[in-house]
């Protein structure tokens, strides 16, 4: 070879050598896939949900569980369950693979009434936090035109018993919260949360004019003074022992929004560190069935304070009541959660990074409408996506 086509070879490699290492890995896109049941769905449940844990926690549970899952902490089964007028199943991942377990339509009724106690409003779900939970209670309707509230959050608090060798009945602290303000709490789950250690309860409440968030807990110097009038204790209750002179309260309560077109109150997606900030955000969507304005809270010093928004999503069900239509996932594996919910038609499923405002990474085409369920099951890239369709069948999306 001459020593111009040595030099010409040379080149030829050394331009390959750099194309190869200058490239960018391909992202392929996710795959949507049907899953095959053998009913139609109308109902879901995320992990960490009361049915959920539940099930996970239950004789049920070893019927549930996928191969390779023998011996382990049935706590950690990342596990969700949906349900239908024929049956229910229990969903786990195995091998990055969905794995299917077949529940009867008798232990599903069970669980699901479960979500909704005694006293209750019918089709609404209580929030749960270890020995805490919260329910809506006392149904209200201002006219036969406005949508139905219930006028008290009632939240139950479990104390703890002593040992000894006769059983003895686990005593339980009862407080009905107001809305104040002449309003009430829109029907919309709440949701229970640590934030510095200590739990609060998010709620909406809706009054003339629009709806609101608030966030209900016990005064502190650290959460706040109450806002709003103190939650009044039951005549079966009596204070906590351990916080003997602090009562519930609503300690934060954001400006009134006006309600969208269909006159629906703001909804809660989702709670839950998805932020730099290492605090917990609040993420709402105002004007639900029209604009759908995506939007994320503060709380902070005792008040709530807007920090995002963006338009085009949603989180209003036309399914079952009490449905989640939203789910928060670490898809890159950072620590940081992102968010997934509809876009406003419903259409398609978008994946939302909320570290610095609210910016859409990825959106994904659906094979239908969602309609009762968004959730997300495993961890970190290993993370899959379930989505209720409209018409009973169920999106299983891998990334």
């Amino acid at each position: 070879m001459s020593e111009r086509g040595a030099l010409s070879a040379l080149l030829a490699v050394s331009v390959l050598v750099a194309s190869l290492l200058s490239a960018q890995p391909v992202r392929a896109d996710p795959v949507v896939t049907i899953l095959d049941l053998p009913f139609r769905a109308r109902a879901m449940r995320g992990p960490g949900s009361e049915v959920s844990l539940a099930v996970a926690t239950s004789g049920l549970l070893p019927l549930a569980r996928p191969k390779g899952l023998k011996g382990e902490v049935v706590e950690d089964v990342s596990l969700a369950v949906l349900w239908g007028d024929e049956g229910g199943a229990a969903l786990t991942l195995a091998d990055g693979k969905v794995a299917t377990t077949l529940l009867g339509a008798e232990a599903i009724d069970g669980l699901a009434v479960s979500e909704t106690p005694r006293g209750a409003v019918a089709g609404t779900r209580r929030a749960t936090l270890g020995p805490l939970s919260a329910h809506l209670s006392d149904p209200v309707r201002p006219n036969a035109s406005e949508f139905e509230r219930a006028g008290t959050l009632t939240i139950r608090e479990r104390q703890p018993v002593g040992m000894s060798a006769d059983p003895k009945p686990v005593p339980i602290v009862t407080t009905a919260v107001t809305a104040g303000h002449g309003g009430a709490f829109a029907l919309r789950r709440p949701i229970a949360i640590l934030i510095d250690g200590r739990p609060v309860i998010v709620a909406v409440t809706a009054q003339e004019g629009g709806s609101a968030l608030v966030v209900v807990g016990k005064p502190s110097a650290g959460l706040g003074k109450p806002s709003a009038e103190p939650g009044k204790p039951s005549a079966e209750s009596t204070k906590s022992p351990a916080e003997p002179d602090k009562a519930w309260a609503i300690l934060a309560r954001s400006p009134v929004q006006a309600a969208g077109p269909g006159g629906q109150s703001l909804t809660l997606a989702a709670i839950g560190d998805v932020s730099k900030a290492g605090q917990p955000r609040i993420a709402a969507v105002a004007a639900p069935d029209g604009a759908g304005i995506l939007q994320l809270w503060a709380y902070e010093a005792g008040a709530l304070r807007l920090v995002g928004e963006a338009t085009g999503y949603t989180t209003l069900s036309p399914g079952e009541g009490g449905a989640d239509l939203s789910a928060v996932l670490d898809a890159d594996g950072d620590g940081v959660a992102e968010l997934a919910l509809p876009v406003a038609d419903r259409s398609a499923l978008a994946i939302l990074s909320l570290k610095d405002g609210i910016r859409e990474v990825k959106r994904i085409p659906l094979p239908g409408l969602a309609a009762f369920g968004v959730a997300a099951i495993g961890h970190g890239p290993r993370t899959r996506l379930l989505v209720g369709l409209a018409d009973g069948r169920v999106a299983f999306i891998s990334p």
